[in-house]
């Protein structure tokens, strides 16, 4: 996914949360199973037309982002609108614009939030092989390649301290799968690392293993 597919879809869930909110007794609202294609409607309709830095906006951008109460938001598609007022959303077109203004507002909220203190993301289970053992963190992005990462555009200096939880062994099994530059550029992330096939294999075995045995 790319970065602004990432934020439509944050805008898509900000907006789920003031329908679902603001939509108290609305046939919108009331249908888990129809809320998601509905969102998906009017994200689609309204995204394209919000501001670019709104649209791209992150922690790092966040000071170029307008304010959303400052915003005139002429470019809303009619058809955003309307749809907001004839499912009973908004009473009439300030309503609407209201409506959406406090969609982007928690929008700019999740997406500009501050990265996690990654230390305090610690797992219960090593992320690899889903073993409760004690586990250390992994880099995912290694130190040894951040100077070069942020010259080169691969990652935000944000995601630079991200990490995964790993068990000793699965730690060490990664470093000895790629070099420290293949892991930065390509292997980033515990789902990136587990589409390798022999890191698969390798976190099938390790599940199977008891902590602490010694195999002769």
């Amino acid at each position: 996914m790319d970065a602004n597919s990432a934020q439509r879809c944050m805008f898509q869930d900000a907006l789920v949360r003031r329908i679902m909110r603001l939509g108290q007794g609305s046939s919108a609202a009331s249908d888990d199973s129809d809320i998601d294609d509905f969102a998906s409607y009017l994200a689609d309709e309204v995204f394209p037309s919000l501001p670019e830095t709104l649209q791209r906006a992150t922690y790092e951008t966040r000071e170029a982002v307008p304010d959303s109460d400052d915003m005139g938001l002429d470019n809303t598609p009619v058809s955003f609108t309307d749809t907001l007022i004839s499912y009973g959303l908004a009473d009439d077109l300030e309503g609407a614009l209201q409506l959406l203004r406090k969609a982007i507002g928690d929008y700019v909220d999740d997406a500009c939030a501050p990265p996690p203190i990654w230390s305090a993301t610690r797992a219960l289970e090593c992320e690899m092989c889903e073993r409760r053992v004690p586990l250390t963190y992994h880099h995912l992005i290694p130190r040894s390649t951040h100077a070069k990462a942020l010259k080169k555009g691969w990652h935000p200096e944000s995601m630079l301290n991200s990490v995964a939880w790993l068990c000793r062994p699965c730690h060490t099994a990664v470093h000895r799968a790629a070099s420290n530059e293949d892991l930065a550029r390509n292997l980033y992330t515990v789902d990136l690392l587990m589409e390798r096939e022999d890191l698969q294999r390798w976190a099938r075995y390790a599940s199977k293993q008891r902590f602490g045995v010694r195999r002769g």
